[in-house]
């Protein structure tokens, strides 16, 4: 069997989304500029190439690029089209009513409407550019741990079958050792979770609480999509118990981006964000937007919407954390990638300080958090610190307390709400629906406006080797068709976008848990909202996962 290798680096960095881009684009400027010598920056990214698992809406605020490249527009970054028009409805099931006024955080003028799936495509390239070395294929599967440091991250071992046994193919994964680690793996990133429990990153935090965006990208005649247009809708399919809402952007060359968010808090245990979805493109205002048009690509992806106060110590011994998996979103204007780049470049400041001192101790590196502190995020973050916990009573009280906390710049009824891990939320069947069978969904599929979750999983070039450990643990593997089955009707079945969860006749009149594995879009929605907290989302062979293209 070959040993498992080791790499030494200065600076590891884990994923390659744009937090932890700009964080190796900056160190590698910083060290450049001040003549640092030769400092060693790697970047893990489990995706088969830079941005093949990066989605968002996405409707960029260009201030966290311009700080990190000035000259981003002459290199060549990819926008779709600047922001033209924003349009604010509030839709009833046949009916629709502008807003006359749209409310200062939605406000886009200024902004740009990208594909960050294609930004971070072509930011990859400048990083690499720049000198940094990235690895594109290799997950990050376990910490690396000196009692509580962290000193690195062994990548996942590759060739494995079914079983756990090596294939004829087999290489080991290989550990990455570096005297500093910066975690930017996304929203509920897996080793940003083992972490954060570990070193209890999270103490006297609020519980950080998530959404989960569907989202396709839709081919439609030109003259539908002619303007820049930035649509964003409240009301009918989300619930007034639910939060959430639609976006719908202009994107260049007849695409549109089209999707819908489901805060992941609500209490029915049967709802389906991928069938809303589905159901939001039935609406006559957007079927006439879509007319005529085809689909051509789709994805989800969890989304951290718990706020200022939900972010967890995210400096630690030998490391930081970036971006989404701290929890870096400003949920009230519906944006994080400005704040992921900003994020990065200050981790990276940090990092060269402690660099530079030789210092990598947590006390060295809660500069980073001193620098978020006097910098625009704490800025930005604080005025919307209590947003996201107003709508836990619903749509009504959520809008009061907006209203409330723009008026007293974030504060609201009090300086800090609390809030309970969404998963808590989710009610048992009978406690919802009350005696007797639940009510049965009738909504069909017509595989030309709508589609299934099969059709759209094919749709965003998903692939994983079929023969590997299941990435998706459940313990114990018997609470699906026992006490989950009674209590919740298996959740997973709906909660979950892309039909991994399957509940199927076992043969004797009872039914088990088939995982499709190979279907996973990565949106990590089950690791989040599974009533018991059974699922464990662990990273599968590196290079599997979806594919996205223009998300």
């Amino acid at each position: 069997m070959p040993p498992r290798e080791t790499l030494d680096v200065d600076v590891l960095i884990v994923g390659a989304g744009p937090a932890g881009l700009a964080a190796a684009y900056h160190l590698r400027r910083l060290t450049q500029n001040a003549n640092a010598g030769d400092v060693s920056i790697a970047v893990l990214e489990k995706g088969k190439e830079v941005g093949a698992h990066i989605i968002s809406g996405a409707v960029m605020d260009p201030r966290g690029v311009a700080e990190l490249m000035p000259d981003w527009k002459e290199r060549g970054a990819p926008i779709e089209r600047p922001v033209e028009e924003d349009r604010l409805l509030f839709l009833t099931r046949n009916s629709q009513w502008k807003f006359p006024i749209t409310p200062p955080p939605l406000r886009n003028h200024g902004n740009v409407i990208i594909s960050l799936n294609k930004f971070i495509r072509w930011l990859g390239t400048q990083v690499e550019q720049s000198g940094v070395d990235v690895f594109p294929g290799f997950a990050g599967a376990d910490l690396l741990m000196e009692a509580d440091r962290l000193v690195g991250v062994r990548t996942g071992d590759k060739g494995v079958d079914k079983q756990g046994k090596p294939k004829a193919n087999y290489e080991p994964g290989m550990d990455v050792r570096a005297k500093i680690t910066i975690l930017a793996e996304g929203a509920r990133g897996s080793l940003t979770k083992q972490l954060i429990r570990k070193l209890r990153l999270d103490h006297g935090r609020n519980p950080q609480v998530y959404a989960v965006g569907v989202k396709e990208v839709w081919d439609v005649p030109k003259q539908k999509n002619a303007r820049g247009w930035v649509i964003h809708t409240m009301g009918w399919p989300v619930r007034n118990e639910e939060f959430g809402g639609g976006f719908i952007y202009n994107m260049a060359g007849g695409k549109v981006s089209i999707g819908l968010v489901i805060g992941l808090h609500y209490p029915d245990p049967l709802v389906d964000s991928h069938r809303r979805f589905q159901e939001f493109k039935t609406h006559p205002y957007v079927r006439d937007l879509l007319e005529g048009g085809s689909l051509y690509s789709y994805g989800a992806k969890a989304i951290p919407e718990g706020g200022y106060w939900a972010m967890p110590q995210y400096y630690f011994d030998g490391g930081m954390i970036v971006g989404d998996s701290a929890g870096f979103l400003n949920s009230m204007r519906l944006k994080g990638v400005h704040i992921a780049f900003k994020s990065g470049m200050l981790a990276a400041q940090s990092a060269f300080e402690a660099l530079e001192a030789n210092d990598f101790s947590a006390r060295r590196l809660r500069r980073f958090q001193d620098l978020v502190e006097e910098s625009w995020i704490k800025e930005e973050l604080w005025r919307v610190r209590n947003f996201h916990q107003g709508f836990d009573h619903g749509l009504v009280p959520g809008l009061f307390h907006t209203a409330l906390q723009m008026a007293t710049r974030g504060r609201g009824l009090r300086n800090r709400y609390s809030n309970v891990a969404g998963h808590e939320r989710m009610k048992k069947l009978g406690d919802y629906y009350g005696p007797g069978s639940p009510p049965v969904n009738g909504f069909t599929f017509d595989r030309k406006l709508t589609f299934d979750k099969l059709t759209d999983v094919y749709n965003s070039g998903t692939e994983h080797d079929e023969d590997q450990p299941c990435h998706l643990i459940v313990t114990p593997p018997d609470i699906c068709h026992t006490r989950c089955t009674a209590e919740y009707g298996n959740p997973c079945q709906y909660f979950c976008p892309a039909a991994v969860y399957e509940m199927v006749d076992r043969g004797d009149g009872q039914r088990r848990l088939q995982i499709n594995a190979s279907n996973c879009v990565h949106c990590k929605t089950c690791d989040i909202m599974d009533p018991y907290e059974a699922i464990n989302w662990v990273t599968p062979e590196g290079g599997g996962g979806p594919g996205y293209e223009l998300l």
